[in-house]
């Protein structure tokens, strides 16, 4: 698809820099735009797809990366270009379903985390549980899709998280390991490509136990 086509896709499943820069009246979390500029790097060099331009892939790739980046960084879930706001509900592992103010007021890592040895996420703020995860994983937590197994309206695709932990987490000495995450979601879109539902299916007690695997050789 040319690029003259995909700018014709709706901003929301465009680039998320694109996203970015309309930002007229967003309220943002740090009162500034987000900057990936430094992690767009380590994205562009690890990545291990490049799906086409205007592809089911990209188009669905860039909805995703848009929803993080607001789920992150935009304080209010009406300015959420990337889901129909009142409907939106999201879920992991077949567990409790929340709404996008849940997601505002919590943040993702609380929300798919929960309580555990290695994390709680009573203990935690949606300001503290980023800070921790942004520490440990100071190039970036890293996201893409690998594979759509189906299109809309429910959108079912595969997808890797990872990240190289090069910063302490919590009383955990960074290893320099890279750390990956895989998991399969099913993304309900409307029409013009708004996410109504969200369910994410992924193992998070490995992903936690790669983190605490070392021991806690702050406190030895």
């Amino acid at each position: 698809m040319s690029s003259e086509k995909t700018t014709e896709l709706p901003l929301w499943v465009q680039d998320r820099d694109t996203v970015i820069s309309h930002d007229e009246a967003v309220q943002w979390r740090e009162g500034r735009r987000p900057d990936y500029s430094y992690t767009n790097a380590f994205l562009h060099q690890e990545s291990k797809f490049q799906h086409p331009e205007g592809s089911l892939e990209a188009i669905a790739q860039n909805l995703v990366r848009t929803f993080e980046m607001e789920a992150s960084h935009k304080t209010n879930p009406q300015q959420w270009l990337s889901i129909v706001t009142d409907k939106f509900k999201m879920s992991s592992n077949g567990g409790q379903q929340y709404t996008a103010q849940d997601v505002a007021v919590e943040g993702t890592y609380n929300l798919f985390l929960g309580e555990s040895e290695q994390y709680s996420s009573k203990s935690e703020s949606f300001e503290s549980s980023f800070e921790l995860f942004h520490n440990a994983f100071s190039n970036g937590f890293l996201w893409e899709l690998t594979e759509v197994l189906s299109g809309p309206p429910n959108v079912t695709f595969k997808w890797r998280h990872w990240g190289t932990f090069n910063g302490s987490y919590k009383d955990y000495a960074p290893t320099g390991e890279t750390i990956e995450v895989v998991g399969v979601s099913i993304a309900r879109v409307t029409e013009d490509l708004k996410i109504e539902s969200l369910e994410h299916y992924f193992d998070n007690n490995t992903f936690l136990q790669k983190l605490t695997a070392g021991g806690c050789p702050f406190h030895s």
